[in-house]
C-alpha cells in the first residue's frame, strides 16, 4: 500500500480532536456557589425544564381529576356515564 493510505488508516480524523477544551468553563459554571440549583444552571436549562414542569403538572392534574371521577362512580373523562350497576 501507499504510505499516504497507511497514514490515513493509522491516524483517522476525529471531528473533535483539535477542538477547544470547554471543560474548565463548564466546571466554573456548575461549581460556582451562587445559590442556584444544579439543574437550573446552564444556557439550555430553561428550554428543558419548563416543558418538563408543564408535563408534570398536566399529568398530575389529569390523574387527580380522573381519581375524583372514579370515586364518584364515573369512568369516562367527560359526560355522565356511570359505572355499570349489577
Amino acid at each position: 500500500m501507499r504510505p499516504s493510505m497507511i497514514h490515513r488508516m493509522a491516524f483517522p480524523k476525529f471531528p473533535g480532536l483539535y477542538r477547544r477544551n470547554n471543560v474548565p468553563d463548564w466546571q466554573k459554571l456548575h461549581q460556582a456557589h451562587d445559590g442556584v440549583r444544579q439543574w437550573n444552571k446552564g444556557p439550555r436549562a430553561k428550554y428543558m425544564l419548563y416543558p418538563y414542569y408543564a408535563c408534570l403538572i398536566a399529568t398530575t392534574a389529569a390523574t387527580q381529576y380522573m381519581m375524583v371521577r372514579m370515586v364518584l362512580g364515573k369512568k369516562t373523562w367527560f359526560g355522565g356515564a356511570t359505572a355499570a350497576k349489577e
